[in-house]
């Protein structure tokens, strides 16, 4: 089938509303600028494909999350314990962030199912469960654009090929049992979460694993996701698998990330399937390294759908 070349792109971002934590704080919230900024300094990507993403609703963040969960983000009265577990203290920066967050995975699904492709320059918040949030994620942004998704067009089909090193806990356990949502986890086995939930196909790593082994596995799982003939594919594009992550444990080198990316949009492209690409995790030190990937997988990304080698300013 065709691809999607020439069609309009949007890359949504959020990364103006500020992240407040305390120094010292190990999560890198300042990679999200960074990306942004490279994305139009080093890959010349014009201004018009950037688009600020709007807060998500507190009716859409319902249909995944539950109302004790919600009223306690709205009002602040999360518990010290939840916050713990979540990793951020509470404040209202970080649910408008959190929220911007997720509306960028919305938005960018309307515009994927319209056009073709889209991206969020955040998500990938996998490890939210319906009543607490964990591992640095307020909500699951997927889960609650899946919703939104098949709200307003009953029957929808969505698989989500989670490519983060850590397994996509929340995600796994949001839609464990429902026939409509197709999920693949590729994850480190030895790292968080150490307790796992079951996706639809989960590929467990061993702690080491270079560039040839990953993309033969990965080989592998594709052709399974691709039956399931989903009507859009959300791509966790983690760049927490490279060798320099100080959480990741695997051996990647960027070529190998880049190698991931074709593969999975190149059987994306074969069935001509709408898809959105969020960011997952990222912690090299320096932060740097993980901007660079990202860089290159989203600039990539952008370039196969407008078909250009250099996007017109």
């Amino acid at each position: 089938m065709g691809r999607h070349y020439g069609r309009p792109m949007r890359l949504f971002y959020c990364d103006q509303v500020e992240i407040p934590l305390p120094d010292g704080h190990r999560f890198p919230s300042q990679k999200y600028r960074l990306l942004r900024e490279s994305l139009r300094r080093d890959e010349g990507l014009p201004e018009r494909l950037f688009e600020e993403s709007p807060p998500a609703g507190w009716d859409e963040l319902a249909r995944v999350h539950a109302p004790e969960y919600l009223d306690a983000l709205r009002t602040g009265v999360l518990d010290a314990a939840a916050q713990r577990r979540l990793g951020f203290p509470w404040t209202p920066a970080l649910i408008e962030r959190s929220r911007r967050s997720v509306g960028g995975t919305i938005a960018g699904a309307r515009w994927a199912l319209a056009h073709g492709a889209a991206a969020n320059l955040a998500g990938g918040t996998h490890h939210a469960f319906a009543a607490h949030g964990e591992g640095y994620c307020v909500f699951n942004d997927v889960a609650v654009a899946i919703r939104a998704l098949q709200h307003e067009r009953p029957g929808l089909r969505a698989a989500v090929v989670d490519l983060d090193v850590h397994q996509g806990n929340g995600t796994a356990h949001l839609f464990e049992g429902d026939p409509s949502v197709f999920t693949l986890s590729m994850h480190g086995r030895r790292n968080f979460p150490f307790h796992k939930q079951r996706s639809s196909l989960d590929i467990e790593l061993e702690d080491g694993c270079d560039d040839a082994t990953y993309l033969a596995q990965l080989d592998r799982a594709l052709p399974r996701v691709m039956a399931f003939r989903a009507d859009i594919v959300f791509y966790i594009a983690g760049a927490d698998v490279l060798a320099a992550d100080s959480l990741g444990h695997l051996s990647l080198t960027t070529e190998g990330v880049l190698a991931r990316d074709a593969r999975v949009l190149d059987a994306l492209d074969a069935r001509q399937t709408p898809r959105v690409m969020v960011m997952g995790g990222g912690y090299s030190k320096p932060i740097d390294q993980t901007v660079d990937c990202h860089r290159r997988s989203y600039a990539a990304y952008v370039r196969r759908h407008l078909g250009r080698a250099r996007v017109d300013p």
